[in-house]
């Protein structure tokens, strides 16, 4: 019998920004290698997506993602390993495209959810350790750690994690091409939304 070894994120061959199995091809012409990307313009965007989820600021935050955007939280499979497969495994979430996010934001407007009921949640958004991974182009891996702050019924629940993030700067504004959320605490007692991460 042979055994199946899954990475995690703590093993170096762990890269969420690979390709997902069946996953359509970015149809976007991306620039050309002399586009510069330096630290705090990728710090930048990702203070700005979170102060929008923060700030309950759902248009500008859509407006972050490319319309082929691929939104992935991978399941853990045990305490150790994390599902590699969207498409064939569980996922805490996952949508293939923005279209997925828009019809998410639909529901957080409209209480079509259970996770959603009033009243609204307060979230803080926190970001450290922000590492750029590899440049292609205008296309930037990034790999940061999160602390989001959850307040909602007089009670406060914290959730934590690492992100890895494809960000194309190829245009006037960057957009998220692709956005892999590693959940660390995932023993919940909620269901958990966008905005939680």
């Amino acid at each position: 019998m042979t055994t199946v070894q899954h990475p995690t994120v703590q093993d170096p061959t762990f890269r969420p920004t690979a390709p997902v199995p069946g996953a359509p091809a970015p149809t976007v012409a991306y620039a050309a290698a002399d586009v510069h990307v330096d630290q705090h313009a990728v710090e930048q965007f990702l203070y700005r997506e979170a102060r929008h989820l923060d700030d309950r600021d759902f248009d500008r935050w859509l407006d972050c993602y490319a319309e082929d955007a691929e939104f992935w939280m991978p399941a853990w499979a045990d305490d150790e390993e994390l599902s590699r497969d969207p498409q064939t495994e569980i996922s805490l979430m996952y949508y293939p495209s923005k279209g997925g996010l828009e019809d998410r934001i639909f529901r957080i407007r409209t209480e079509r959810s259970s996770a959603t009921s009033l009243p609204e949640p307060r979230t803080s958004h926190n970001i450290s350790n922000v590492e750029v991974l590899d440049r292609r182009g205008a296309l930037v891996d990034v790999r940061f750690n999160w602390h989001t702050m959850y307040f909602r019924y007089q009670t406060v629940d914290p959730y934590y994690g690492t992100s890895f993030y494809t960000i194309d700067f190829s245009g006037e504004t960057p957009l998220i091409r692709r956005k892999v959320v590693v959940l660390k605490n995932d023993y919940i007692h909620h269901v958990i939304d966008i905005y939680h991460v």
